[in-house]
């Protein structure tokens, strides 16, 4: 009801600047819930559903409204209620229900790892449609950076920190965690330990299935309850905003509620403890690296300058920020592959951008990010490869420990 239909939101919104269709637009799709919900259209309009499941939920458009709407918790609740009547797409139901089960998710990383390995997945991602550009998504999560390791020498003691390990950060972006314990040792924070951590549940709650996401979010609850650490550390985003949503998501559970809220207020994107800490200086690294923002940090975090200032600890790091950083790059959790050809309508226009930037890395705060722009510019022939900011400043740190910069 607080939607005034200005139109700020249309050049906010990825799908609708791909399409021009006002239901493809935020103010659109409200109209069409808002229609649901006083029954002027049946819960089973397949055109409901269809122009519902187009929006990458990035919440753009909740930074460009004057009035506030909550458009993301509009639209999991929208979907949630649509998904009563008929289930999401058999390749959804099919992630969805891997992520919740540990077992055979760690079974399918695994997998995914030996084809990353064996270069059979950079080999098939030349292949046109879906496969190749699921072989293209698995390439790019290769490391960039080949860092050696070192021991971080501490700054003081700012407090203790959890670090969630995440499923697709902790299967394909090994490397990323381990930077990321390295770079808060170096600057302050102590590691605890944080066993029993499942998915946090965003996947589930994109696609409307509110149930699976509580679930999963009351495991993690508990589990990072048990470590009594004071912060609670996260490199992938999308999983970072999800956590911090952990109170709204069980605000009706009188027994999780406060618990659910007291474990969101912990949790902070690895940008912004490194910005509180004043991000020690590393090694100079004479390179250029094009920074592009992901949605999830920005418009549902609201951390524009925190990544910046991470990158600013790198000595002679030469950062090109692209134009239109703001706009989604169409990864959206499982979206490029339920929806790959809008999907890669969206990421036209960034890649266009990155290759005129002409930097050898692209660095953003995301896995999804990573993968979807990484495969977008390998298919594309673009000389480029995607970094997590926390990447080159563990780089930086390494080689001030004496350790030989990497070359790519």
């Amino acid at each position: 009801m607080t939607c005034v239909h200005c139109g700020f939101c249309l050049q906010a919104c990825p799908t609708y600047l791909a399409l021009g269709d006002e239901n493809d637009s935020p103010r659109g799709r409200i109209l069409l819930v808002r229609a649901l919900a006083e029954g002027a259209l049946p819960l089973d309009d397949p055109d409901v559903r269809t122009h519902l499941d187009r929006c990458l939920g990035c919440r753009g458009c909740e930074t460009a409204c004057p009035s506030g709407v909550p458009y993301g918790h509009i639209l999991e609740a929208a979907r949630a209620t649509l998904n009563e009547t008929e289930p999401p797409p058999r390749l959804a139901r099919a992630v969805l229900a891997m992520f919740a089960r540990p077992r055979f998710l760690a079974l399918a990383l695994a997998g995914a790892r030996v084809l990353r390995l064996t270069g059979i997945a950079r080999l098939l991602a030349r292949l046109p449609g879906r496969l190749g550009f699921a072989c293209a998504i698995l390439a790019a999560s290769a490391p960039p950076l080949a860092t050696r390791a070192y021991v971080p020498s501490a700054r003081g003691v700012r407090g203790t920190v959890a670090v969630l390990a995440g499923c697709v950060m902790r299967g394909l972006f090994a490397h990323v965690n381990r930077a990321t314990e390295r770079v808060l040792s170096t600057n302050g924070y102590r590691i605890v330990s944080s066993p029993g951590q499942r998915c946090c549940g965003a996947l589930h709650a994109h696609a409307g299935d509110l149930a699976g996401a509580r679930a999963l979010a009351r495991r993690n609850i508990a589990a990072f309850e048990q470590t009594g650490a004071e912060h609670i550390a996260v490199n992938a985003s999308g999983c970072g905003l999800m956590i911090k949503e952990y109170g709204h998501l069980l605000a009706d559970d009188p027994a999780w509620a406060e618990r659910a809220a007291a474990v969101a207020a912990r949790a902070r994107d690895v940008s912004e403890l490194l910005a509180d800490a004043g991000p020690a200086p590393g090694a100079p690294m004479p390179r250029r690296v094009a920074y592009d923002a992901p949605c999830h940090l920005l418009h549902g975090q609201h951390l524009a300058r925190q990544p910046l200032a991470v990158l600013a600890a790198v000595p002679s790091l030469d950062v090109v920020p692209l134009p239109n950083a703001d706009q989604c790059c169409g990864s959206a959790g499982i979206y490029s592959l339920v929806q790959p050809l809008l999907a890669q309508q969206v990421l036209a226009p960034k890649l266009t951008e990155i290759a005129r930037a002409a930097a050898p890395l692209v660095a953003t705060g995301n896995p999804g990010c990573m993968m979807h722009i990484g495969a977008g510019m390998l298919r594309a022939r673009i000389p480029a490869r995607t970094v997590h900011p926390v990447e080159l400043l563990d780089a930086s740190y390494a080689a001030a420990h004496g350790a030989t910069p990497p070359d790519r």
